[in-house]
């Protein structure tokens, strides 16, 4: 029997932190991700009886499952800028897919990196300056950087980061493992499946035959081996001995990496797998139906540390001090993928799902072509060449959108049958609209300017712009300090050393090692420098911007 709970928490989650570094009456939550890609909750706890998952089963049974949870887009690189930065990707120039494949097509192509708001970041810079230890290993796709990403996002981003490589084992972590085992691409070959075909279920958007089977069959493996992968996780953690301080959050990207489920607006593309597990048993085999987008998990996981929620943030925190009621509508949206243009908008609530095509006279399935290695997509393009498609699987190959489209989702769960035109709904239809022209205004979609003149803002001319070089702000009683802000020098104590970078937005990290590949600490403040001799390096970056030369400095105090 389902256990359904709502907001209430109880044993270590409520016991949760309410201050910032150095404030805390506790010990501060570990917090571990595990997220996956293109996947939607086929998982043998949402109910799939194909799916062989014991150990995601497992985890479930010992935390709570989300049933409602929904991405802000149906593909990776727009939901994950939202994710890291609690932002709606339309808010901040990073809703195309992707911004570094811009006009690769064209003669003159031109990848750019998306500048968000000055004022943007990512929510992990929130969780260094209160001192966690964050690391991620290893995907980034965040549309505002090429990777490397700026160091001030994160400790350690590599395919070696990890919880153990903190310097103080009693540093609390926030500790992010992706795994990518479940994308697309790894249904491109259905040669060897072990799966039976035959006990998949298919779609009715889907022909029934041997090729969407065997895709079907694919995916189901591809699942299979990432329930081990975190089985594997888990056990890492429990031998670390952190599973008694650790928060574990499962989650997906997006819907299946499949035809009008990925990059559609669709549940099949937007909903996801959520599952959080305490380290006590007081929430343990708990369902939770509220509704929940993805844009949230940032502005939790910065209340369940116990750090203020930035006021620009449009993610809600559902869990922690700083929980808010839960939402009423989950809003997504759909614009360029790859090399096409499209806008399309959509308002889920817990009852419906209203979408509105803004190229109603484009086709379903617009062109995409690294779509076309799969399968499954060659086969419905070769059945509807042949006229051997019909109802829902021809609905989605036709060559022209409805402007709008309504579905009652309890009713309808694979939102097959369009009721935009059934009088019945017309108050609900309306309310939709509503929310959708709402949503618009009071996020600034900047899905509504054209991109090209959008990137004209951002990269005048073309050109990416530059983060200043930083300075040494030294306060000391010797006349010469003012005039060392880029060399450094000879002082004595006190004193005190702090940065400062002109460019408006910019973060900076600072090392004092010499190597290669230093560990570029968040600059949070300035530096309360001890009798000794320091070699100091300094970088400052804004989110799509280069970085800066680096600022060197030797000082010597005594």
């Amino acid at each position: 029997m389902l256990k359904i709970k709502p907001i209430l928490l109880t044993g270590f989650a409520s016991l949760l932190v309410t201050g910032i570094a150095g404030q805390q009456s506790q010990k501060r939550p570990n917090i571990l991700w595990i997220s996956t890609e293109d996947m939607s909750p086929h998982l043998g706890c949402y109910g799939d009886k194909v799916a062989k998952t014991p150990n995601i089963d497992r985890l479930a049974s010992q935390g709570i499952r989300y049933t409602n949870v929904y991405t802000t887009a149906a593909i990776s690189a727009p939901c994950r800028a939202g994710i890291i930065t609690g932002m709606y990707q339309t808010s901040i120039g990073c809703m195309h897919m992707r911004t570094t494949s811009y006009r690769r097509s064209a003669d003159n192509p031109l990848q750019f990196t998306a500048v968000p708001q000055h004022y943007v970041k990512a929510f992990t810079e929130y969780m260094r300056a209160a001192g966690y230890y964050c690391t991620n290993n290893s995907k980034t796709d965040y549309q505002f950087a090429k990777d490397p990403v700026p160091a001030s996002i994160w400790d350690e981003c590599s395919k070696s980061a990890h919880y153990r490589n903190r310097p103080d084992k009693n540093q609390p972590f926030f500790a992010v493992f992706n795994w990518i085992g479940t994308h697309e691409s790894q249904n491109w070959d259905i040669s060897k499946v072990k799966t039976d075909p035959k006990q998949v279920n298919v779609p009715p958007y889907y022909p029934d035959n041997e090729i969407i089977r065997k895709t079907l069959a694919k995916m189901y493996d591809n699942i299979a081996r990432l329930d081990s992968v975190v089985g594997a996780l888990l056990r890492e953690l429990e031998k670390e001995g952190e599973l008694d301080n650790t928060i574990i959050f499962f989650w997906g990207d997006h819907g299946d990496g499949l035809p009008r489920a990925k990059r559609w607006l669709y549940d099949s593309g937007l909903n996801i797998p959520l599952i959080i597990k305490w380290p006590d048993k007081s929430n343990s085999g708990y369902v939770d139906d509220r509704l929940i987008s993805s844009i949230d998990f940032g502005p939790t996981v910065l209340s369940l540390a116990g750090i203020p929620v930035p006021a620009h943030m449009q993610g809600k925190p559902f869990l922690g001090k700083q929980a808010v009621p839960p939402r009423n509508a989950a809003f997504a949206a759909r614009d360029r993928v790859d090399e096409s243009y499209d806008m399309i908008r959509s308002v889920r609530t817990k009852d419906y799902l209203y979408i509105r095509n803004y190229y109603p006279n484009e086709p379903f399935a617009i062109w995409v072509p690294y779509l076309s290695n799969m399968p499954i997509y060659k086969e419905m393009l070769r059945l509807d060449a042949e006229g051997k498609l019909a109802g829902p699987q021809k609905s989605w190959m036709a060559y022209s959108r409805p402007p709008e489209e309504l579905y009652d989702v309890k009713a309808d769960p694979f939102q097959i049958n369009n009721i935009i035109n059934d009088p019945k709904y017309t108050a609900v239809l309306g309310e939709l609209r509503d929310r959708q022209k709402e949503w618009t205004l009071e996020t600034g979609d900047m899905g509504h300017l054209n991109e090209p003149e959008m990137i004209e803002q951002m990269w005048p001319g073309g050109i990416q712009p530059v983060t200043d070089m930083p300075y040494f702000i030294i306060n000391s009683s010797e006349d010469r300090a003012s005039k060392n802000y880029r060399t450094g020098g000879e002082y004595t104590c006190p004193m005190t050393l702090g940065f400062y970078c002109p460019t408006h937005g910019a973060s900076m990290v600072y090392a004092f090692e010499e190597r290669n590949n230093p560990h570029w600490l968040l600059y949070t403040g300035p530096l309360n420098l001890k009798p000794g001799t320091y070699n100091i390096r300094v970088k400052a970056v804004r989110y799509g911007y280069k970085e800066s030369e680096e600022l060197k400095g030797s000082f010597e105090i005594k």
